[in-house]
């Protein structure tokens, strides 16, 4: 190879060189004037732009609303960034990072060290707002340590502990927390994993009241549950707290094992109440008649009667014994539906009043007639109450001082109290009853009785009233 050639690759080699130089130079000129190449901050790629340009774009995609603070209960709780007039800016942060920048090292992002930085802005609200925002937040109570007790309490639910010295807030590791989450932008602080509980030691007079508090919880804990029909009546704490035995002083007594006693007598009281509340023969009830309005229905012999004896036995013996149950109570009379609501929606419907007969099967009407009822000149007016069909006969002969009244059909309700056919009638209904009444019984035309019979069960009751 000659020397011209030489010469001349050595030209060309140094003209490239040049040109290369030039260009790196021109392209570190050009990324003096902003971020270098292959910079990204926040997700916001930024070669080439300015501070201000990028902080523009951080300010439009940063949006902060404010900090939800959730405490060891899982309530929670807001600061609101705008409560607080919360503003906040990068432009402090941008320059230091634009000022490490060297424009002419752009070559290191470009052989691949360019990385995504995360940078914090400048945050300013208002101190007074927020201090007293966070002193408002209901989990600060600002109470000492060595004034957070330890106590067994009796409320409506039965006795319950009240124990202030497990799971305790460090208020002031909380409100530490707090500001360092809102000032970091954070959007949500768990008091809980964040570590601000804590439990205080307890002294020798707490670890007591702890022991028995376990005692009177267990013994709390009953899981019979008596069923009225469809309705429930759950012998919780609230109950059973009562029957605790208590000495003179008012204070717990223990058998020679460090048991609990119960107090028998209390146990019979509540079932004595239970009985007062839920029988029902003779009782008094409000009733929807059909002519629209509520009637108030007293006595009659229909009802629930719960067998107090043998009541007083069972629960006596199944809450000693702990048993978890559902318990439908023994009954000296029962009804055709249980619970306080015991007439149902099947039943028949005396309106004296009006002189009619109804009779609802699952709430819907089957049979409306017009009816004579007892003579009310003569004192024989039908008696009121809530009664029932106790019996049902075919061809009987009704018999009193007077008169042998022969019946194709019979359903007495109240003793010598029925609802019968009668021949010897040939009108119902109107005002009938008060000078030409029967002699209490519910007189009924025979088509409509004769259904009534057919379908009728015993046991269903009979509401009675003027």
């Amino acid at each position: 190879m000659n020397k011209n050639i030489l010469k001349g690759i050595g030209i060309g080699f140094f003209i490239i060189l040049l040109s290369v130089i030039a260009m790196y130079l021109g392209l570190a000129y050009y990324y003096a004037g902003g971020f270098s190449y292959g910079t990204w901050i926040n997700g916001v790629y930024c070669t080439g732009k300015s501070v201000n340009e990028v902080n523009e774009e951080l300010l439009r995609k940063c949006n902060y609303e404010g900090l939800t603070i959730i405490d060891g209960d899982g309530k929670s709780y807001i600061i609101s960034a705008e409560e607080v007039c919360l503003t906040f800016d990068f432009d402090e942060a941008l320059n230091a990072y634009y000022d490490r920048q060297n424009p002419y090292l752009w070559i290191d992002n470009l052989i691949g060290n360019a990385k995504d930085a995360e940078i914090k802005p400048v945050v300013e609200y208002d101190e007074t707002i927020y201090e007293k925002t966070v002193n408002e937040l209901p989990f600060f109570h600002g109470t000492s340590d060595d004034d957070r007790i330890l106590k067994i309490v009796k409320g409506n639910q039965g006795y319950y502990i009240v124990n202030e010295r497990s799971h305790v807030l460090d208020e002031e590791r909380a409100k530490e927390a707090i500001k360092q989450a809102f000032d970091g932008f954070e959007e949500t602080l768990d008091l809980e994993k964040a570590g601000c509980y804590k439990n205080l030691p307890l002294t020798e007079e707490m670890e007591q009241e702890l022991f028995l508090w376990n005692k009177i919880e267990d013994y709390q804990d009953c899981g019979i549950v008596y069923q009225f029909g469809e309705e429930e009546f759950p012998v919780d704490g609230s109950i059973v707290c009562d029957f605790l035995k208590l000495n003179d002083q008012g204070n717990f007594v223990f058998d020679d094992q460090g048991n609990l006693c119960t107090d028998e007598e209390k146990v019979y009281e509540f079932v004595d109440k239970l009985a007062d509340e839920y029988d029902t023969v003779g009782g008094v009830r409000q009733f929807r008649a059909t002519r629209g309005e509520v009637v108030t229905v007293e006595g009659g012999i229909y009802g629930n009667k719960i067998d107090r004896k043998a009541e007083k036995k069972y629960l006596l013996d199944a809450f000693l014994n702990k048993k978890r149950e559902k318990h439908e109570p023994v009954y000296t009379q029962k009804a055709f539906r249980q619970g306080k609501n015991d007439i149902g929606d099947t039943y028949i419907e005396v309106d004296m009043t009006n002189q009619m007969l109804y009779y609802y099967v699952n709430g819907k009407l089957q049979i409306e007639t017009p009816v004579v009822t007892g003579n009310t000149s003569r004192k024989r007016g039908t008696p009121t109450g809530t009664n029932y069909v106790y019996n049902k006969q075919k061809n009987r002969v009704l018999r009193g001082p007077d008169y042998a009244s022969p019946v194709k059909f019979w359903l007495p309700v109240k003793g010598a109290i029925g609802i019968h056919d009668a021949s010897w009638r040939s009108e119902y209904g109107g005002e009938i009853y008060k000078t030409n009444g029967s002699h209490g019984c519910i007189n009924t035309p025979f088509e409509e009785v004769s259904k009534l019979y057919d379908m009728v069960e015993i046991g269903t009751p009979c509401v009675m009233f003027y």
